[in-house]
């Protein structure tokens, strides 16, 4: 498939902070990711993974090496718009990301800003709510929504760029489990029914068990690339580098130290429970 995003030899230096020294937060980091697929990137606080995302909407620049979006260098001042269409971002806090007060009008305030007439932009802002749920309440103020509802309207004014790539660094951090399942139920559906390419930051073990590939970063470097069935069966290796699995395979290599022999790529719920009634049977 074609790799919509690519990262070579990404180093990324903040300079000129305030009392404190100079800061490498990326170091030689290598990343090729499909279009269409869903890139969960893990790593504890400090690890660089958020500064790889701000990469990619071209935020931050290289202090060295490339970040290219659908071919395009986002080092290129002439490109920057054109590369932010490509690949919209959608942060924790929601409350930063809207402007208005009502729900349709801040969906419409991006493509309001790209000059679109407005029947392109009524069309734009109805697929966009349609498409994260929140169609219902188009004529809401965005102060009255949950917190789930909000990170939603936020990623529908994203949307509403037409983008191929969405990048969400943390969006369920500062949300409870219920906003937590809204949100994440909302990404997996624009992933796999739109074909929009997911970039997922996350520290949720559980959330990044539901994408296709995880990258573990630790100190700006890119530690472990693959499956999640693959990366979160190294549980040693997970744990060493300050991270955790999710809850089914951490009850499966616990049952393990005592005694037992299971298989530990159970990523859900369902999965453990066949594995463990797999077992009891045998």
């Amino acid at each position: 498939m074609e790799q919509i995003i690519q990262v070579k030899d990404l180093s990324f230096e903040y300079t000129n902070r305030e009392d404190q020294p100079d800061l490498l937060a990326l170091d030689g980091v290598n990343l090729e990711i499909e279009q269409g697929s869903f890139v969960a990137v893990l790593g504890h606080n400090g690890s660089g993974k958020s500064t790889l995302a701000k990469h990619i909407n071209a935020i931050l620049l290289p202090t060295r090496g490339q970040v290219r979006v659908a071919g395009m260098d986002t080092r290129e001042e002439d490109k920057l718009f054109d590369i932010r269409e490509k690949a919209g971002m959608v942060f924790q806090n929601p409350d930063n990301q809207i402007v208005a007060t009502v729900v349709e009008e801040d969906v419409a305030f991006a493509p309001e800003n790209l000059g679109l007439p407005s029947q392109e932009i009524r069309r734009r802002v109805d697929e966009a709510l349609k498409a994260v749920g929140m169609e219902n309440f188009k004529r809401s103020a965005p102060h009255m929504l949950s917190g789930g509802q909000k990170q939603r309207v936020a990623i529908a004014g994203v949307l509403a760029m037409e983008p191929e790539v969405l990048v969400l660094d943390e969006p369920t951090a500062m949300l409870d489990p219920g906003g937590r399942a809204e949100v994440m139920n909302t990404i997996r559906r624009l992933n796999r029914e739109k074909g929009i390419t997911v970039l997922l930051i996350t520290h949720h073990m559980d959330e990044a068990a539901q994408a296709d590939r995880v990258v573990v970063m630790e100190d700006g470097h890119v530690i472990d690339d693959g499956p999640p069935r693959k990366i979160f069966a190294q549980v040693d290796k997970m744990h060493q580098t300050g991270l955790g699995v999710p809850q089914t395979v951490e009850v499966l290599e616990e049952l393990n130290r005592k005694g037992c022999s299971l298989p530990i790529d159970a990523l859900t719920v369902e999965e453990c429970a066949q594995r463990l009634m797999a077992f009891l049977e045998d």
